[in-house]
C-alpha cells in the first residue's frame, strides 16, 4: 500500500476507531458539524483549513509575497504549525504563538487560496495532516477540501457537505456580523470566487470523492446535519 492510506489505517488501533473525512466548500456547516460529531463520538478533530490559514498568516507576517508561488514554495517548510485536536477546544499555533485569532482576519482570508494552491504548501501540510490522523488511536474527524480525495483516501467514511450559494452566504454573513452581515451580495460573490479558486487549482482541488456520501445542508438546521453525520458514522462503526 502506498503512504496515502497509512494514516487512516494507523489510526484504527482501538476498538470502534473510525477515520472520518468531511469535505465541502465554505458555509456548508463543515467546522461546526465536524467538531460536534467528534465530541459526541469521542473522536479527535482536525481543521485542515486552519493549517492553510496558519501558513498564510506566517507568509504575510514574514513579508513573503503570497502571489509569488516560487517565494511561497521556498518558505513552505519554515513555520512550525501545531494543531490541538480536542474537539471541545481545538488550538493552532505557529512557531509557538497562538494563531487562532489572527488566522481569521480578512487579510488572511483574501490570501489563503493563493497560498493553498502552491504544491509545496499542500505537500507539506498533507504530510502533517496524515501524521496527526495516525496519532489518533480512537479515531478522528478531519475536515477540509481534499480529505477524501487526497489526504485520507482510505478513510472509513467520507462525507461531502454542500449547500446553495445563497444559504452559504447567509450563514457566513451571520458569522461575520455587523456591517459585513448586511452585505450579503458581496459575501456570496466572495464565496463563489473562493469556490472557483479551490475547485480549479491544479494540486488537490476541492472535489467530491467518488465514494463520499453527499449531504445537502441548504434546508437543514445545524442540529439536523450533526444528527445525520453521527448516524452515518455509527452505521460505519457497526458495519
Amino acid at each position: 500500500m502506498n503512504n496515502t492510506g497509512n494514516a487512516a489505517t494507523a489510526a484504527r488501533t482501538a476498538p470502534g476507531a473510525v477515520v472520518v473525512g468531511i469535505d465541502g466548500p465554505s458555509g456548508t456547516g463543515k467546522s461546526s458539524t465536524s467538531k460536534a460529531v467528534a465530541a459526541k463520538l469521542g473522536l479527535r478533530y482536525l481543521d485542515t483549513g486552519a493549517q492553510y490559514r496558519a501558513i498564510t498568516w506566517w507568509m504575510l507576517s514574514n513579508g513573503i509575497d503570497v502571489n509569488d508561488a516560487e517565494a511561497v514554495a521556498d518558505a513552505a517548510g519554515k513555520p512550525e504549525i501545531v494543531s490541538g485536536t480536542d474537539p471541545s477546544a481545538p488550538t493552532i499555533s505557529v512557531d509557538g504563538l497562538d494563531a487562532a485569532a489572527p488566522i481569521r482576519t480578512q487579510e488572511v482570508t483574501s490570501a489563503v487560496s493563493a497560498v493553498s494552491a502552491v504544491p509545496e504548501v499542500r505537500t507539506r501540510l498533507t504530510e502533517l495532516q496524515r501524521a496527526i490522523a495516525a496519532e489518533a488511536p480512537h479515531g478522528i474527524v478531519v475536515e477540509g477540501r481534499d480529505i477524501g480525495t487526497t489526504v485520507l483516501p482510505d478513510a472509513d467514511l467520507k462525507i461531502f457537505l454542500t449547500a446553495s450559494a445563497e444559504a452559504r452566504a447567509a450563514r457566513r454573513s451571520g458569522e461575520l456580523g455587523g456591517k459585513a452581515a448586511a452585505d450579503l451580495a458581496a459575501t456570496r460573490a466572495a464565496l463563489v470566487k473562493r469556490d472557483a479558486a479551490d475547485s480549479g487549482r491544479k494540486t488537490s482541488p476541492l472535489a467530491k470523492a467518488g465514494d463520499a456520501v453527499e449531504v445537502d445542508t441548504t434546508e437543514l438546521t445545524l442540529e439536523q446535519v450533526i444528527e445525520c453525520v453521527v448516524t452515518l458514522v455509527e452505521e460505519k462503526r457497526t458495519a
